[in-house]
């Protein structure tokens, strides 16, 4: 019984590790927020239907962010350093995603460790919380991402 209880206790205490975290955002303020990002992305469903946005191309489409391989949504071309970093097996995260906001080519440097990494996104968003609250609005557009373990 002590093992079992020990065990069960251990399990519990590792799960957040392999569960992608709640957003901490407000989803209905990054709906508002959504606004700047709408003209190059849009959040459409795999049926088609557009879920946030203007049907936007200049941008990957944003349903099922949280958790996806960065550089991998179907039949967009991304440039080579954000497909690069995906072939490392990086996948976005609500923290990745904010300070990549803040300024994408900065990121990719310094995720990648490559000097001459750039990105295709040049809007950057300066506030911390707006990027926080568009997060929240794409993960409550999108399904569960799946557990990685």
């Amino acid at each position: 019984m002590k093992l079992t209880l020990t065990a069960a206790i251990l399990a519990l205490a590792a799960a957040p590790a392999f569960a992608q975290q709640a957003p901490t955002g407000d989803a209905a303020a990054g709906a508002k927020v959504f606004a700047k990002c709408a003209a190059c992305h849009v959040v459409a469903n795999p049926a088609g239907d557009i879920l946030a946005g203007k049907a936007g191309k200049t941008g990957p489409n944003l349903y099922g962010l949280p958790g996806r391989t960065a550089g991998t949504y179907p039949d967009f071309k991304y440039g080579e350093s954000i497909v690069a970093l995906g072939a490392s097996g990086f996948a976005w995260n609500e923290a990745d995603f904010v300070t990549y906001l803040a300024d994408p080519t900065k990121f990719l440097k310094d995720k990648s460790g490559d000097t001459k990494a750039k990105s295709k996104m040049a809007f950057k968003l300066s506030k911390e919380e707006d990027a926080k609250n568009i997060w929240a609005f794409i993960a409550s557009l999108s399904p569960a991402p799946a557990a990685t373990n």
